[in-house]
């Protein structure tokens, strides 16, 4: 586990840097996406999930932000 404290505006630009930050490293096989999670400094215990990251049927695993409205897909179409 590593804990990378940077300072961002809101939570969706927390979220928007954790987004690109996994994309950049998504070449490590040391890096999970899909359990990347951001918090405030002063609320560590209240985590917000980047990625959607539900086992899609053919094993693969939905690469859409946390949330989406449209349907699964292992890619993140923007």
């Amino acid at each position: 586990m590593i804990h990378l404290p940077v300072v961002v505006a809101d939570l969706v630009g927390a979220l928007d840097l954790a987004r690109t930050l996994a994309r950049v490293l998504a070449s490590m096989p040391q890096i999970d996406a899909g359990g990347i999670t951001v918090s405030a400094e002063d609320a560590q215990h209240v985590r917000h999930w980047v990625f959607c990251d539900r086992v899609l049927p053919d094993r693969h695993r939905c690469a859409r932000q946390a949330d989406h409205d449209e349907a699964c897909s292992p890619v993140d179409d923007p």
